[in-house]
């Protein structure tokens, strides 16, 4: 110590910021650094006793022994020595590890609709059993390079878990995968839940001025003129690129494909000149449900009118949030949008067209003021006049709607 009132001011100070252990050994090591007498003068500048000091020492012993011992354990090889790095093994580690998950795997290998439902410690321990002693974390490295990503069902359950769930998801992989081949066009849509327009609080936060937050109504009450956004989206999975139609009206199959049509003429048709197929994925539900008869309909107006054969895939019951325009486009959206009120229809569609990503994702967003009338029916006779080639697989999920030349 410097001096002893310096000393005392010292323990005072640490006494007020330490617990009673942790101040012990404290003052125990201050007694350790001292030539002599230490013990002694610590325990008159810090208040301690001497057998507290002497316990703290035992304490500081024992740790330093235990720490010491946990080092040697953990290098046990020279520097150098041990196993090898797997970057040099890194193809025939991802090969093994391909094989584990294969049987597993919900989407094609070659296909973006891909994930696994095993859990990086289960690979891990099977890993081992192989020979290949690597943690859950260079798993889950390794995943990433093979293109795997995994996925939550929390907050998924929607009704029902077919059987043929993960059979569905490779029909939908395998379609895709040949319509890429191909190059022509794949997209996946969904309607995102409806927004109220107007100075209500939105989730999120953004920087504004210390103390000057943006005062929007206490309460959410629908504004009567200003109404609900609903936004219904079209994602294009080859050229990461998204559509946006913000309507006032009901999320109804009309303005669903509708706003489809919309993509087409105003982005896909310019990108897609050799198209005549377009492939769509889609929830079992809402304005573009599997046993929606007006979703249908109105595409084999679109496939007329356009001379496209539109191909659609449904996701099964409790899938449909992964959906690839819900992780793709509209977490995005959501994210740009945070914490600033949707005061009308012109700030909400700026704001979708100004969502990006690091993958390059860009939106286009446009008003539609139509109005679309719910519970309009489409009669038997009606029905049967469209031109659908069920898929022999669940045919309530996979259909083609064929262009009739009228």
């Amino acid at each position: 110590m410097v001096n002893e009132i310096d000393g005392k001011k010292f323990f005072n100070m640490v006494s007020d910021l330490l617990d009673e252990r942790t101040t012990r050994l404290v003052a125990s090591a201050a007694a350790l650094g001292m030539r002599y007498g230490g013990i002694s003068q610590v325990s008159r500048l810090s208040g301690l006793s001497r057998p507290s000091i002497y316990a703290g020492i035992e304490e500081l012993k024992i740790q330093n022994t235990v720490d010491a011992v946990s080092e040697q354990e953990q290098r046990q090889r020279k520097i150098g020595g041990g196993r090898k790095s797997l970057d040099n093994e890194t193809p025939e580690v991802l090969k093994k590890l391909e094989s584990l998950i294969k049987p597993y795997e919900r989407g094609n290998p070659e296909s973006p609709l891909r994930w696994t439902s095993r859990s990086l410690r289960k690979l891990s321990e099977e890993m081992k059993r192989m020979g290949y002693n690597i943690s859950h974390m260079t798993v889950g490295k390794l995943l990433d390079k093979l293109g795997y990503t995994l996925q939550s069902n929390k907050k998924s359950q929607e009704g029902g878990n077919s059987p043929d769930r993960d059979a569905q998801f490779e029909h939908i992989n395998d379609t895709a995968v040949q319509f890429m081949g191909e190059n022509q066009p794949i997209i996946s849509v969904d309607a995102k839940k409806k927004e109220l327009v107007g100075e209500f609080k939105n989730n999120g936060h953004e920087y504004r001025p210390t103390g000057n937050p943006e005062e929007v109504k206490v309460y959410d009450f629908i504004d009567p003129v200003l109404g609900r956004a609903t936004p219904y989206g079209v994602y294009d999975l080859n050229l990461n690129e998204g559509f946006v139609s913000v309507g006032i009206s009901h999320d109804t199959a009309q303005f669903a494909v509708e706003t489809i049509e919309k993509w087409w003429l105003s982005m896909g048709k310019e990108k897609y000149e050799d198209a005549h197929s377009l492939f769509i994925t889609a929830d079992g539900g809402g304005s573009n449900g599997s046993r929606n008869r007006l979703w249908k309909k109105e595409l084999q107006r679109f496939a007329d009118k356009y001379g496209l054969n539109i191909y659609v895939s449904h996701f099964p019951p409790g899938t449909s949030k992964w959906n690839k325009i819900e992780h793709r486009m509209f977490s995005a959206i959501s994210m740009n949008w945070r914490g600033k009120p949707l005061v009308s229809l012109e700030v909400i569609v700026n704001l979708i067209a100004g969502t990006t990503t690091k993958t390059g994702l860009k939106i286009k967003a446009v008003i539609n003021r139509n109005e679309y009338k719910l519970g309009e029916k489409v009669h038997d006779k009606d029905f049967a006049e469209l031109d659908i080639r069920y898929h022999e697989f669940h045919p309530e999920w996979n259909y083609v709607i064929m262009h009739r030349k009228l």
